[in-house]
């Protein structure tokens, strides 16, 4: 009896074991996903880095309603611009700078470039060309023949 009591005893704890040992992932995969985990260094570290998105240029400012008084007197000088100038850039200014880019062979976009303003005089006198060459000299013209 003796023997049956400790075999059945020993049944019993080897069970009870298999049973916590199958049952512990289990077990603590629930306690992990309830227990609020702490940041160590290491885990820092690996974080992947938010990357900043490059500035965009900043965008041309429009003209003061000065400047565009300015542009639709030079427009009206040429001929190109009936009305008279307001200071707003408004769809009859719009058309009359197109039909002055149109008569002078520049792109007609109705818009302010530098082409059109230098046409207009009133741009700088080296908008829209390249910049500047270096001049090579005679000496230096033979040494590359």
């Amino acid at each position: 009896m003796i023997i049956a009591r400790s075999r059945v005893l020993w049944l019993c704890v080897l069970g009870a074991a298999f049973a916590f040992v199958s049952a512990a992932p289990r077990l603590l995969s629930a306690t992990a996903a309830a227990a609020p985990q702490s940041t160590t260094t290491a885990q820092r570290r690996k974080a992947p880095v938010r990357r900043r998105r490059a500035r965009r240029p900043a965008a041309q400012a429009a003209p003061s309603a000065a400047r565009i008084k300015e542009i639709q007197s030079a427009l009206k000088r040429e001929g190109a611009l009936t009305a008279e100038p307001t200071g707003r850039w408004d769809a009859a200014t719009v058309a009359a700078m197109k039909r002055y880019q149109t008569e002078q062979g520049l792109n007609p976009s109705g818009k302010i470039d530098a082409l059109t303003l230098q046409k207009l005089g009133l741009g700088s006198e080296i908008a829209g060309k390249g910049a500047p060459v270096a001049a090579i000299t005679p000496a230096e013209q033979n040494k590359i023949q």
